[in-house]
């Protein structure tokens, strides 16, 4: 009896011992993954990597504050854009499960000034999944020239968009909006009583002693808080300022990867919902991007071999910076990647590293060809920077980025390039010739020379490739009319 006794713990501290092995070999190589694009220039920030419940790697890479050479740390606090989302969407669903909201009513059962032309056909579930029809406020023309800087109240801000003409008819289809996130952080207000703030203070963050995420506010001294920076090419540059009242309930959050750990452990238990609640929050309710969009969170599926397993998700991006928190229930599995030098390609990282989870191969790192090409095309001029992208796309140690090549685009666009503009979105067309937003890029930039028939063109296919375009549509259908 003793001796099996001894070959049972035997075997047990063999497992242990070979998991932790796993464990440690997997975090070498997510740590050599994310080094590689920390040297490229494409990742500086903090990351978590958690597998079967358990953290295996979290560490921080480049720095906080450039001026001062502070590096990032696992606890370095970072504004999360548009995953606060989440977080608002919970409150919602807290507030429903206490029968003080209905998610299947006007909004203006709650907001009775809203106007009822619009407001009478809107539910709260069509703002928790983007199906309002309401425009995305940050898509309005000048937005960041003329408002973004400005603090607003929420019932002030509303009042700038709630004239607007719907996009379309609530519920008919998916269209991402910062508007309906908005409002749901001012319903939450007129139902309790309380500001947003206290009511994720109180509701989720000290519950969850999460002492490292809040509100952000710019005016306040926040220990660890990372600066924003925005890369123009190679160039690193400050972001430029956002005053935090207007993402608000869309977007004001900042977090670190250690409480954001902890977030995603409380959503397996019932600390904060019910179960039944809590289901409401992953529900694929509406056809988005590459899978369904729920109460906050975006779902898919990926296979692992022959099964077939869910991921919930989201990104986020704000001035100077952009994140993604990912879960895989089935096997309790975090990736968290908080990012301080604006826009990069997260969603890229979170694949491989998802890949070294489940010993499956994945693409390693290259530099991003459109961060060389924005100098060439800014001081050079066009052929000089078509010429430079006929010289690297054949070197191996290049890669042509659609989310980077997009971005250098616009720069050079908003800078008034707009024949060297063309030039980069035409590249990325050539490169994606499926994605409907390279396309899109490419009709602006002509619309912005002055080629109508161009712009029509690639607006027409954009729309053809993505039927979610509703932008695009608008401008096809203005530009029909002139």
């Amino acid at each position: 009896m003793k001796k099996s006794i001894k070959l049972v713990a035997l075997f047990v501290a063999f497992q242990f011992s070979s998991f932790s092995t796993f464990a440690q070999d997997k975090a070498q190589q997510i740590e050599q993954l994310l080094n590689k694009y920390n040297e490229y220039g494409q990742f500086n920030g903090s990351a978590l990597v958690a597998e079967n419940g358990k953290i295996i790697f979290k560490k921080g890479f480049g720095s906080a504050n450039m001026e001062w050479n502070i590096p990032n740390q696992p606890d370095t606090k970072f504004r999360l854009g548009s995953i606060s989302k989440q977080f608002t969407a919970l409150l919602i669903v807290k507030l429903a499960e206490e029968g003080k909201i209905k998610l299947d009513v006007p909004i203006t059962t709650y907001l009775p000034d809203y106007p009822k032309e619009n407001g009478s056909k809107i539910t709260i579930h069509n703002l928790l999944t983007h199906t309002s029809g309401i425009p995305n406020y940050t898509n309005a023309p000048n937005f960041f020239k003329d408002k973004a800087k400005n603090p607003y109240t929420p019932e002030a801000f509303v009042k700038t968009f709630w004239d607007l003409p719907l996009e379309f008819t609530p519920g008919e289809k998916f269209n991402y909006s910062n508007s309906g996130y908005f409002l749901l952080g001012y319903i939450i207000e007129k139902i309790t009583g309380k500001t947003y703030e206290q009511n994720l203070q109180e509701t989720i963050f000290t519950p969850l002693k999460m002492v490292n995420s809040g509100y952000d506010h710019s005016d306040l001294i926040i220990k660890n808080r990372a600066a924003g920076y925005e890369k123009e090419g190679n160039k690193i540059v400050n972001a430029a300022y956002i005053d935090m009242s207007i993402p608000y309930a869309a977007g004001s959050l900042y977090s670190t990867v250690e409480d954001l750990y902890l977030w995603d452990q409380a959503l397996y238990t019932n600390k904060l919902l019910s179960a039944k609640s809590m289901e409401l929050l992953y529900k694929p309710y509406i056809k988005a991007w590459n899978g369904f969009y729920g109460y906050g969170w975006s779902t898919y599926e990926i296979l692992n071999g022959n099964d077939k397993l869910t991921v919930i998700e989201h990104g986020g991006g704000i001035n100077g910076f952009n994140t993604i928190i990912s879960r895989i229930p089935a096997n309790k599995i975090l990736i968290v990647l908080l990012n301080n030098t604006g826009g990069t390609l997260l969603g890229e990282m979170n694949t491989a590293i998802r890949s070294i989870l489940y010993n499956q191969p994945f693409n390693q790192p290259k530099k991003s060809l459109a961060l060389d090409l924005l100098d060439v095309y800014t001081e050079k001029g066009a052929l000089a920077g078509t010429d430079a992208f006929k010289k690297l796309k054949n070197d191996p140690t290049y890669a042509i980025k659609e989310g980077d090549m997009n971005r250098v685009g616009y720069q050079l666009l908003q800078t008034g390039k707009k024949k060297e503009a063309i030039e980069v979105f035409k590249i990325n067309v050539e490169a994606f010739p499926k994605s409907g937003n390279v396309y899109d890029s490419l009709g602006e930039a002509y619309l912005a020379d002055g080629d109508k028939k161009m712009a029509i063109a690639n607006y027409k296919k954009s729309v053809e490739l993505d039927p979610t375009n509703e932008s695009g549509k608008k401008v096809l259908e203005e530009l029909s009319k002139k």
